[in-house]
């Protein structure tokens, strides 16, 4: 089987954000942001592999665009807990990169598919 970077690079960055997820209710005892980014960042992933099993082009792009929209939203959650001193700047960058990564990836995937269409 073909390797799929996007469906790979979702399912690690999920498993980085349900760890975040753990430290921040373990250690800093926040529940309310750390709700929003474990839903956001695993839904990434979760979408991706809805759009893989869609039934038609259509369908695929619909999905990956909302990874896509639930990509950004993980972004803006990461800074929100930079801004607020949950995470370090060092901690932003790091999982960071890989979420605006993970963006321009689905980016490109949907600008060609719709190309295509």
């Amino acid at each position: 089987m073909k390797e799929n970077i996007i469906q790979e690079k979702s399912f690690q960055f999920a498993v980085r954000i349900i760890n975040l997820y753990k430290h921040l209710t373990t250690n800093k005892k926040e529940f309310i942001l750390s709700k929003q980014i474990l839903r956001s960042g695993t839904s990434i992933g979760a979408n991706i592999e809805e759009s893989i099993g869609g039934r038609s082009d259509k369908e695929f792009l619909f999905k990956l665009e909302i990874s896509y929209k639930e990509a950004r939203e993980t972004i803006y959650w990461l800074k929100l807990l930079k801004a607020t001193d949950y995470i370090s700047v060092n901690e932003f960058e790091s999982i960071g990169i890989e979420a605006e990564e993970i963006c321009k990836i689905l980016a490109k995937i949907i600008i060609t598919l719709k190309g295509k269409m």
